[in-house]
């Protein structure tokens, strides 16, 4: 631990002589450079030199250089090398100096008794650094890291501090996150909207697009690094997703050598395994990387509706039992080389899957006016299959510090295929009739985008870019009936169709970010968004969808006093349907509850505003944040009856709503030692909701609900001795309100420990979940005038469960390499989908 305390306090050095000085110069933003001026009277001599790496004879990049007076140790100047290590500070004062150079990685470097003379320069030449390996392992394994950071623009929770990831997805972390609702199917929520953004490193993915629920269940929880979240994004991001953007950033490894990591775990309700492994040697790296998550459980449901027709009234009441089964994963495969000390070129090639499937045994009784009619018996089997392949060449070009050029492209395709067969029982329990739905999908998308940054003196920023993006979706569907001779054949009874929709997007940003001198951060931004599409239902016709433009600012400032940050945000967003929300294919698995999208869709558009206060209080970090937004053209979804099925009711999607939010969360971090800590939050949201229904008598009927939601979480962390850790967790989240309803909430616990192995290299831990009774019970209540309806539904989600990480090879330490940029698609609707 003396060279981890070395390189603390090296740092710590620096940066106190760069805040104690730093008066009569404005902060910059970021990271951009900042010279800080001597305390002492000035002179007209330099101090000079380059910074090498001894190991490798090249420079050290971005080293941080402090001067300090020989006779009291006052820090006088400071400066960061350049991106060949070299280095210069001019108007020195005649005197004698030290010299203390520090960089991650390395250990500390001092020159003593520099001698300045009046009117002469003085040239150190080349000063080595010597690796420090040692440090490296000790910040890798035991440095201690915040469990939330706040950064300009994002919360960021580090996730690779949760003992009790291995073995769960991503799902399962991100109920941990601050200002995140993960409700039980895995659909995710930022302070009470699902209309946000999920991207992968930076990265979006087209399976993501599709369904976000069932992507998050390809990721394990233990290769999550840290979750980024961003209420308020700047010009620089798409406009799309009126919540903000949730950036999930999975770990990496930049180091030389060749490296294999193991990291599976088994339980009653799900297993999983993944294998990453990475080689680099001078300027060339590779990673290959493959996991898998395989799981299994099952649910019980009650369904009662009541519809209404004049003075008639038909009742139905389902009961059905499920098993779920499915299988996840995702495989990559990445490439980068630096073309030189400016220069890197990165190429990237995925491929993930999804297979969900379910078999059901649904129970229908159906009543008029109380009067029972009829019972009828299915199995139902369904198949939610997929696979993407994502592939990425990114280019950039470093001149300074926070001066360079990118240019990024990303191809994605995804085949989707959704079908479900249904057998119909007699009373004897054979089967009578068979129906089957075959509904498939293709959705790709190229982007291509190029970005361009700068200092402009001492503190301020600008950027700007340019992004395209091509779209293009099919979606084929059919319903098919057992014939006499086994076959099946097209049913003329039920729709088939296709939807082929091209969406093509070209948009331009600036961004500004000014610090003032008394501790003001000033973020503007503007983006112009504009969007084509061209859409037919194949021997339907087209359908009618106007271009539309938009112009998208935001508005970011902060002031920091001590240990405290002030921030106001403002920006506006657009919300795209998703390929689910479009897509015309008529779901009748569960002929009592259908379903379908409207290809008519058009943007939401939302106003956001934010207000945040986070300080330091000894050992106790808080987050205040208060925020509103309205949301108008609200993609809604719309019950109503269907008059040719009995009792049935058609849900679907329309631009007729408006809704309003407003609320606060508060987030708290507190260490009871340096090796317990809690940490918790409290969500509190009002809802008010506006859209239309359909009447008793068919007409259309406007509707509103509103009311308040509450949610929180607790996790305690505790490290003991000889490798052992425990931690606790409990999240709650209250009733949610909806446009004809409303759903009960519902809570989740978690209690798990592990052992590191001796030597570092890996660990063993065991986890429960909600082991105190059988599951989580859900109960949802929709009413119009034309039905009510109440469901019921018990998921077993009691989990136990194994843990087993260990990690093979030698790493030894480079300088840094230069990240390429990636593209960053955040235009597609990607909230619940159903």
């Amino acid at each position: 631990m003396k060279n981890h305390s070395s390189i603390k306090v090296g740092v710590f050095v620096f940066l106190s002589s760069l805040l104690c000085h730093a008066e009569g110069f404005a902060q910059a933003p970021g990271n951009v450079p900042v010279t800080v001026g001597a305390t002492t009277s000035k002179g007209n001599s330099r101090i000079s030199g380059a910074i090498i790496d001894s190991t490798l004879s090249k420079g050290v990049e971005f080293a941080s250089i402090a001067l300090f007076t020989m006779a009291d140790n006052k820090a006088v100047d400071g400066t960061v090398a350049d991106e060949n290590g070299k280095f210069s500070m001019t108007k020195i004062a005649p005197g004698s100096y030290r010299l203390l150079i520090s960089f991650i990685g390395f250990k500390d470097k001092t020159v003593n008794n520099i001698k300045v003379e009046k009117g002469k320069d003085v040239e150190l030449g080349n000063i080595r650094l010597a690796a420090n390996v040692q440090t490296l392992q000790e910040v890798t394994i035991t440095g201690e890291k915040s469990m939330v950071e706040e950064k300009v623009d994002r919360l960021v929770y580090n996730a690779e501090k949760d003992i009790t990831s291995k073995g769960g997805d991503a799902a399962d972390l991100l109920r941990k996150v601050p200002m995140l609702s993960v409700d039980l199917d895995g659909n995710v929520s930022l302070r009470g909207s699902s209309n946000i953004r999920v991207l992968i490193n930076n990265k979006p993915s087209t399976i993501i697009a599709s369904n976000v629920a069932d992507a998050l269940k390809q990721i394990p929880a233990d290769m999550i690094k840290s979750v980024e979240v961003i209420t308020s994004p700047s010009a620089k991001y798409d406009a799309e997703g009126s919540g903000g953007i949730i950036n999930i950033i999975t770990k990496k490894n930049n180091l030389q050598g060749l490296t294999l990591n193991v990291d599976s775990g088994v339980g009653n309700r799900g297993t999983n395994l993944g294998l990453n492994g990475s080689y680099r040697k001078g300027k060339m790296g590779f990673t290959l990387g493959g996991f898998g998550r395989a799981f299994y459980n099952k649910a019980e449901s009650v369904l009662d509706q009541t519809t209404f027709s004049g003075l008639n009234a038909s009742q139905t009441h389902q009961r059905s039992t499920a098993r779920d089964r499915g299988l996840f994963g995702q495989y990559a495969l990445g490439w980068d080389y630096d073309l030189g000390k400016n220069q890197a070129l990165s190429a990237g090639l995925r491929y993930g899957t999804r297979n969900f499937i379910q078999k059901q045994n649904l129970s229908i009784d159906q009543y008029s006016n109380n009067v029972f009619d009829a019972t009828t018996q299915r199995k139902v089997d369904r198949k939610d299959l997929s696979g993407t392949v994502d592939f990425n060449v990114d280019y950039i070009r470093t001149f300074k510090p926070q001066q360079e050029w990118s240019i990024s492209t990303l191809y994605s395709r995804t085949g989707l295929t959704n079908n479900f067969n249904t057998d119909l029982l007699n009373e004897s329990g054979a089967v009578s009739s068979q129906i089957k739905n075959e509904n498939k999908n293709y959705n790709s998308e190229f982007t291509l985008q190029t970005d361009y940054q700068t200092p402009i003196g001492k503190n301020q920023l600008i950027e700007f870019g340019a992004k395209g993006i091509f779209r293009t979706v099919n979606s084929d569907y059919r319903y098919l009936l057992a014939g006499e001779s086994g076959n099946f054949v097209l049913d003329p009874n039920n729709p088939a169709g296709a939807l082929n929709y091209n969406q093509n997007v070209g948009a331009g940003y600036v961004s500004y970010t000014l610090t003032t001198l008394k501790k003001y951060t000033f973020k503007l931004g503007t983006r112009y968004e504009y969007t084509g599409i061209v859409a037919d239902l194949g021997e339907k016709g087209s359908v009618s969808i106007p271009d539309y433009g938009n112009l998208v600012p935001s508005i970011n400032v902060s002031k920091t006093f001590g240990a405290s940050t002030l921030k106001a945000a403002y920006n506006r967003r657009i919300q795209r349907p998703g390929i689910q929300q479009l897509n015309p294919n008529v779901n009748l698995s569960n002929p009592q509850s259908i379903s379908m999208g409207n290809p008519a869709l058009s943007p939401e558009l939302t106003d956001n505003f934010e207000l945040g206060l986070s300080t330091n209080i000894k050992k106790t970090y808080v987050n205040v944040s208060a925020f509103a937004r309205q949301t108008n053209n609200s993609i809604t979804q719309i019950r109503t009856t269907v008059d040719t099925l009995a009792g049935a009711i058609l849900t679907t999607y329309d631009n007729v709503g408006k809704q309003q939010a407003y609320g606060f969360n508060v987030f708290a971090n507190v260490y009871l030692t340096p090796k317990w800590t809690v940490n918790g939050s409290l969500d509190v949201l009002h809802s008010y909701l506006e859209g239309q229904t359909t009447g008793a008598d068919g007409t259309s009927v406007p509707a509103n609900n509103s009311g308040w939601n509450y949610g929180g979480r607790i996790m305690s962390q505790i490290s003991l001795k000889q490798g052992w850790g425990l931690q606790a967790f409990g999240f709650y989240r209250g009733k949610e309100i909806q446009l004809q309803g409303n759903r009960t909430g519902f809570y989740m616990y978690s209690l798990g420990f592990k052992k590191d192995f001796p030597n570092k290299k890996g660990s063993i831990g065991f986890g429960a979940e909600n082991f105190l009774g059988k599951g989580v019970r859900l109960t949802s209540n929709l009413k119009s005038e034309q039905f009510n309806q109440t469901g019921v539904n018990q998921l077993y989600n009691r989990n136990f469960k194994i843990t087993f990480n260990y990690s093979i090879g030698k790493m030894s330490f480079d300088a840094p390499r230069k990240k390429t940029k990636s593209v960053n698609n955040t235009d597609v609707v990607g909230g619940e989908q159903k």
